[in-house]
């Protein structure tokens, strides 16, 4: 580790070697899904959508063309994984299941529900899909991201001044060097607790870097939130970046609510018009002076389109066009980055050529634990202090290749600022969402037992004397329906997933009955919600069909949602349920040794919680064995 310490250099070319071994292992991993994966498995994945209905294209505001593309075909319950700024390429379908595909890319600009708007180049190749039959869209490798964060560490591997001092302190202790400070008297703010009130005031000390460590339920957001509102009475403007296109919405709605000015580089992964309203491309063309320009970019189309043989004038009318354009958007621009007080986007949009040049006084990154080091160093090469808020004892960023994980690719910037500068760190304590019993758990396993609850949740729950955790064992269970249906997890198509059909029978059945605990007229009263969690994407999709299925649950419908631990991230409901699958003779389990998953899964629930797994199967693991042995205390 010493040797470590004292080149970070060194340090991040091994960095950059590591993402290069990703990167390869991810182009590779598409490669074989785009030529071995047959179709119905990507249409299932929620990475690609087929068929589809091609829509009208048209211009839009930022000047490239663009083309609706509708989602046929039944299966909505499949969450798909299309946003903004993901590439995608268009293929048809020849014959048997025999998949073309049309040789250019094209990006995501927005997704609605079955509709999907797409930037596509403007070189006349969008006819050929349009007059083809059969056609598809899925997502593509993604080149653009990769060589954002390569040039991003490169750029910090040879820096010198604020960026190479920055690289130098995330890398060195305090014993060479500390973050350093400003030392002024602590602010108050009436609506936060001790340790939010120190988390600002930390933040508005720091001169190099602050870290919020907010644990489940702790208020971490609103936190944030404050010590953005609180730069903001110091500094013109700020910048927001989070690893998620739906981490950045999170943030700049709950900023826009407190009335503030964002402009958000890229579109919402929630198109409503609240979220719609501060984003550029939507402010952009709210300017008054947009229908001028629109009419100017129309000119100069027109003018290329029917260009005569032989005329002298073309290039001095296109180039006089262009200048106007040019001119024109430049004033917008100016007009609305002058007016907004906090730029937000992803990591990689930060490197948008709309803020090139920029600078900015303070950098805000949120979910900064679910975020790749290089990823971080994007928006970092902008400014001059750096806050991060996250929880690195929930869930990681995803990597793809294995070795590159084992050496190291996982460690993110916000644990090696943890490591190395805990004088940065405040660590919220208090948590507003869960039972008491529900936290203890996972404050004693993960936060030194530091957290605490507030006296308004310690002891909340449904039912009196309800029990806030059991953990139903799948072991212990015999169906005498032949073997037709067995408590094992089983594999769906090659590696789509693993599900086990009794645990999901299971899952609904024990939900059955705590509803009828409760009964429907309260249910339905307190609108009192449901998260049904699964570590795997097959179990989740199995679970869905099912509850569509039960009549019993039909007056619930839009109170229950069944979803991956991911796609709950920094939510939470009143009544968890989650579906371990994990059962076999080997005791293996997977993924599941990810405990920060489980910490996620486990301290989404506010008032009940309620376990499915083969205790035999999952009790191997120290981890599950204390808390299995810690459910059966209570």
């Amino acid at each position: 580790m010493g040797n470590q310490q004292a080149s970070p250099i060194l340090a991040l070319q091994q960095q950059r070697l590591l993402l290069q071994m990703e990167y390869a292992a991810e182009k590779e991993a598409f490669r074989k899904q785009t030529e071995e994966m047959g179709l119905q498995r990507k249409v299932k994945r929620g990475d690609a959508w087929w068929p589809i209905k091609m829509g009208r294209s048209y211009y839009n505001s930022l000047n490239q063309l663009v083309v609706e593309v509708h989602r046929q075909g039944e299966d909505d319950e499949i969450e798909h994984n299309f946003e903004f700024g993901k590439p995608v390429c268009f293929f048809y379908v020849a014959g048997t299941e025999k998949i073309k595909y049309f040789n250019f890319t094209a990006t995501v600009s927005y997704v609605d529900g079955d509709r999907m708007v797409v930037a596509v180049p403007d070189n006349g190749k969008l006819i050929d899909v349009q007059g083809a039959e059969n056609v598809g869209i899925q997502l593509f490798f993604d080149e653009t991201s990769y060589k954002t964060m390569f040039e991003a560490l490169d750029r910090v591997i040879r820096a010198k001044g604020r960026l190479g001092y920055l690289r130098d302190l995330f890398y060195s202790n305090p014993n060479t060097m500390k973050a350093e400070s400003f030392t002024f008297a602590p602010l108050h703010f009436p609506y936060l607790n001790p340790t939010q009130e120190d988390a600002v005031n930390k933040v508005l000390r720091a001169k190099d870097v602050a870290i919020v460590h907010g644990p489940p339920g702790t208020g971490k957001t609103t936190t944030l939130v404050e010590a953005i509102y609180e730069t903001l009475r110091r500094e013109s403007q700020v910048l927001v970046c989070a690893q998620s296109n739906m981490a950045v919405d999170w943030i700049s709605e709950k900023l826009v609510d407190r009335g503030v000015n964002v402009l958000r580089i890229g579109n919402p992964t929630r198109v409503n018009d609240k979220m719609l309203s501060f984003t550029y491309e939507r402010r952009f063309e709210a300017h008054p002076d947009y229908d001028q320009l629109w009419a100017i970019r129309k000119a100069i189309r027109d003018l290329r389109q029917h260009r005569k043989r032989g005329d002298e004038k073309y290039h001095q009318k296109l180039e006089r066009l262009k200048e106007r354009a040019t001119e024109l958007e430049l004033r917008i621009n100016a007009q609305l980055f002058g007016e907004a007080r906090v730029i937000a986007s992803t990591l990689v949009g930060s490197a948008n050529r709309l803020l090139e040049g920029q600078k900015f006084g303070t950098l805000f990154i949120d979910e900064a634990a679910q975020a790749l080091e290089a990823a971080c160093w994007i928006p970092i090469r902008k400014v001059s202090r750096v806050v991060l808020a996250g929880d690195h004892c929930q869930l990681p960023p995803t990597i793809k290749s294995f070795a590159a994980l084992k050496t190291g690719l996982g460690k993110t910037l916000m644990e090696r600022l943890v490591e190395n500068h805990p004088e940065a760190v405040t660590l919220l304590k208090v948590q507003y969402r869960m039972n008491e019993e529900i936290m203890r758990f996972s404050s004693d396993w993960f936060y030194g037992n530091q957290v605490e609850s507030a006296p308004e949740v310690k002891y909340r729950s449904i039912l009196d004397l309800d029990i806030p955790m059991t953990w139903i064992d799948t072991s212990q269970f015999d169906l005498p329906k032949g073997d037709e249906v067995l408590f094992k997890e089983e594999f769906v198509g090659e590696s789509f997933g693993r599900i086990n059909k009794a645990e999901a029978e299971l899952t609904l059945l024990a939900l059955e009955n705590y509803f009828k605990k409760i009964g429907k007229e309260r249910i339905l009263d307190e609108r009192l919600d449901v998260g049904v969690i699964s570590p795997y994407r097959a179990q989740v999709q199995y679970l869905r069909r099912l509850f569509k299925k039960r009549e019993f649950f039909k007056p619930y419908r839009s109170l229950i949602s069944v979803n991956t631990v991911d796609g709950f991230q920094g939510q939470e409901r009143d009544i968890i349920l989650i579906s371990l699958v994990r059962a076999n003779d080997k005791g293996q389990i997977g993924f599941l040794r990810d405990l920060r998953r489980m910490n996620v899964a486990i301290t989404r629930a506010r008032m009940k919680l309620i376990i499915l797994g083969d205790a035999s199967t999952l009790t191997r693991h120290l981890f599950y064995k204390k808390l299995y042995e810690y459910i059966e205390a209570i």
